[in-house]
């Protein structure tokens, strides 16, 4: 994919309600960059939370709001790895067979990850105006494994010149959220979130950062429960950042 003029810019429900600064802070981030950036007031939720739930045609309803609100043949940028996993593999499946396949198809092959986009199709390289610090970085199940775009997020950090980037022990291992799973089955992942925060408390890194909200919720939830005294010692909390909020104000001249 070559570099865009425009692109198209999916918010996703977490980052509406709960993270806007961080939606803006990556928008901020491919204007810069002298991408018009789209945001379609039309767009909704990507019908993941229906879908992953088993009801199929509830979520065709409001993911067709997404086959309308960007059907220009531009790219879909998309900040979260899990919706964008959504849209980009699952909507063909949850459209197969019906008169929306084609469009649903086509908007699929023109889904982009964040962190993916600013890697791999704007090749991103930044000034670096922060102070030394150091990060733990948590790469969800969806950006390992559905998108396969985790890679991308460790090279961007990578690139900004005063900052050490480390992963936590069994980084490989899910955080707990996985969406309605943290609801069905709040034992399992309120245990599994525990132990994430443990390995992230261990690294002793100043800022915890993600490219999916969901997980930022669930381990910044835990942590602050886990240690209500954010710089108790020895292994005082981190802070939480989506990962398009801190490559910003790293490099933002203000």
């Amino acid at each position: 994919m070559e570099k865009p003029l425009s692109v198209y810019f999916f918010g996703t429900c977490l980052i509406d309600m709960v993270l806007p600064q961080a939606g803006l802070a990556a928008m901020r981030l491919l204007r810069r960059e002298g991408i018009e950036v789209i945001y379609p007031q039309g767009q909704t939720c990507c019908g993941q939370p229906a879908y992953n739930s088993g009801y199929d045609a509830e979520a065709r309803t409001v993911a067709r709001c997404q086959l309308d609100a960007f059907s220009r043949d531009i790219p879909v940028v998309v900040p979260s790895a899990s919706c964008a996993g959504m849209m980009k593999v699952q909507y063909p499946k949850l459209f197969a067979g019906t008169p929306d396949q084609e469009r649903a198809e086509a908007l699929a092959r023109r889904v982009v990850e964040l962190t993916d986009f600013l890697a791999r199709v704007l090749d991103w390289r930044p000034v670096d105006r922060g102070a030394p610090l150091k990060v733990v970085l948590h790469q969800s199940c969806s950006a390992r494994r559905e998108m396969g775009v985790a890679d991308a997020a460790k090279d961007l950090l990578a690139r900004l010149a005063h900052l050490e980037t480390v992963e936590p022990d069994h980084a490989h291992e899910c955080c707990g959220f996985g969406g309605t799973f943290a609801v069905k089955q709040p034992e399992i992942s309120a245990a599994m979130a525990a132990d994430k925060a443990d390995a992230i408390l261990a690294t002793g890194a100043q800022v915890l950062v993600s490219q999916d909200a969901g997980c930022l919720l669930n381990l910044g939830g835990t942590l602050e429960r886990r240690c209500p005294d954010a710089a108790a010692q020895p292994s005082p909390r981190p802070a939480v950042k989506h990962i398009a909020e801190l490559l910003w104000e790293r490099t933002h001249d203000s």
